[in-house]
């Protein structure tokens, strides 16, 4: 089983394997070739120069003596001999004339007729050779040196040195097939020694695929080593710690999301049902005969008419947390803050009632803001700031700071506080400190939620401070312009 996923066509050893082992042998078929065209010109000119180097010891006399003899009858044993090699000597008129063969391979090769006048006429040096490699009329092909020879001043004729090439393409095969046998013995070897460090070089991986299959949204904690000695494995593991952190929290924030959509129906519903139910109550109490009753009819008219007050404003208050959820494009516009709050100022004061309210605004306060949707927040901070605040002796101050990169709005009570363990709950949904004053005055929890949600799509936060008997602080921070 470990053979055959190791052979798969799809295994990433393999691939490196069998792609690593191609570059080597490309590459050993490459040095091959130049390998074959360079030993070829050696060996073919070392053969060349080796027999130019013997005719150059060879004196004039010498070949003199061995072509006169040659011409006689009686021929007697020439002085010049080369062992594998024919001797041939071409006159002027292109007469053919040998001087010496080998038994073996006596063929000697005829050239053209002005070849032979092109070397006797190019002639500078006596000691100038002109070698070629030819094949000529289907015979072996043949290493040729030829040499003008000139008596007494006077050019007599061409020497002609042949020898075959089989002896030199004998050479050349054997040194190939010994780098062949090298080759292949060293394509072994490396296979052996590749798939071994491959194995090992692939360990972290191998660590890292076992480690992600076990992964899965229990175990969303899990992560990977990142000091595996590889660059590119500790890379690619800790861009997935980094991905599993990301599914962790959105994992957690989807877990966290559904419980708070399961709470907001819940408490939608409950809040939705309580004036709903109230209603109900009141018209069954008319159909069973307190119509006839001005005092009751007039009384039930009164409940249900708040009753459906409060249940209207519920409804506007989740529709419009509904629109904030899906991002709406706020319109926006360079104002002064603080020009926008004394606007409110106759608004506030009269909400305030007899509570005393205080406006402190030391510089102007610029920032691009929705005015109708800020006027909101205002509202909804400085009624919750009503609510908790004794009607006689109640402060409200609204303050407004500015600093390098932000300005802040502080709208600021004295009344009785928030204890600590609500504070990080406040800007929930449906989420009351204090449900019976909540209901006595008709809240339901939106407030400080459509608050936050409007302040945030402002590029903005808000903040809140309490303390029990002192009184409480919410600051809403913006961004200056």
């Amino acid at each position: 089983m470990k053979y055959k996923r190791f052979f798969h066509l799809n295994s990433l050893r393999l691939q490196l394997l069998s792609r690593s082992l191609l570059v080597i042998l490309s590459l050993l078929m490459l040095i091959g070739v130049f390998q074959y065209v360079f030993m070829k010109q050696f060996i073919y000119t070392n053969k060349i120069r080796s027999i130019e180097d013997q005719i150059h010891l060879i004196p004039d006399d010498v070949w003199k003596h061995d072509i006169e003899t040659s011409q006689n009858v009686k021929r007697s044993r020439p002085m010049v001999y080369f062992p594998g090699v024919n001797i041939t000597f071409i006159n002027q008129k292109s007469t053919f004339l040998r001087l010496a063969k080998d038994p073996h391979h006596s063929y000697f090769p005829k050239l053209s007729a002005s070849t032979y006048k092109q070397v006797m006429n190019n002639i500078k040096q006596p000691d100038n050779t002109t070698s070629l490699i030819k094949k000529i009329d289907g015979h072996q092909e043949q290493v040729i040196v030829l040499k003008p020879i000139v008596f007494d001043g006077e050019i007599q004729g061409v020497i002609q040195i042949n020898t075959p090439t089989e002896s030199l393409r004998d050479l050349l095969i054997r040194q190939m097939m010994i780098f062949l046998m090298l080759s292949l013995t060293a394509m072994t070897i490396a296979f052996f020694v590749f798939s071994s460090v491959l194995k090992r070089t692939l360990v972290p991986l191998f660590i890292t695929t076992k480690k992600v299959e076990h992964i899965n949204a229990g175990s969303l904690h899990d992560r990977l080593p990142v000091n595996q000695g590889q660059i590119e494995m500790d890379r690619l593991s800790l861009s997935i710690n980094e991905m599993l952190e990301r599914l962790e929290k959105a994992f957690k924030a989807e877990t966290e999301a559904k419980e708070q959509m399961r709470r907001f129906v819940a408490d939608a519903s409950h809040e939705l049902r309580t004036p709903l139910t109230s209603i109900h109550g009141f018209l069954e109490v008319l159909l069973r005969g307190a119509s006839s009753n001005p005092e009751q009819l007039n009384a039930a008219l009164k409940s249900m008419y708040g009753e459906s007050k409060r249940l209207r404003k519920l409804i506007q208050d989740l529709l419009l947390l509904a629109q904030l959820d899906q991002l709406p494009p706020f319109q926006k516009e360079y104002c002064f803050i603080d020009e926008l709050i004394l606007d409110m100022k106759p608004q506030l004061i009269l909400l305030a009632g007899n509570r005393k309210v205080l406006f402190d605004f030391p510089s102007r306060l610029p920032s691009e803001v929705n005015k109708d949707q800020f006027k909101q927040v205002v509202l909804n901070l400085f009624s919750n700031a009503v609510q908790h605040t004794n009607p006689t002796t109640g402060v409200i101050q609204v303050v407004g700071k500015i600093n390098e990169e932000e300005l802040s709005l502080i709208i600021q009570d004295n009344g009785h506080g928030i204890p600590q363990e609500h504070l990080p709950h406040l800007f929930e949904r449906f989420y009351k400190a204090d449900a019976s004053r909540s209901r006595a005055y008709g809240g339901a929890g939106l407030g400080l939620a459509i608050s936050a949600s409007i302040i945030e799509l402002h590029g903005g936060k808000i903040r809140v401070k309490s303390k029990l008997n002192v009184g409480t602080a919410f600051e809403i921070l913006l961004p200056l312009t």
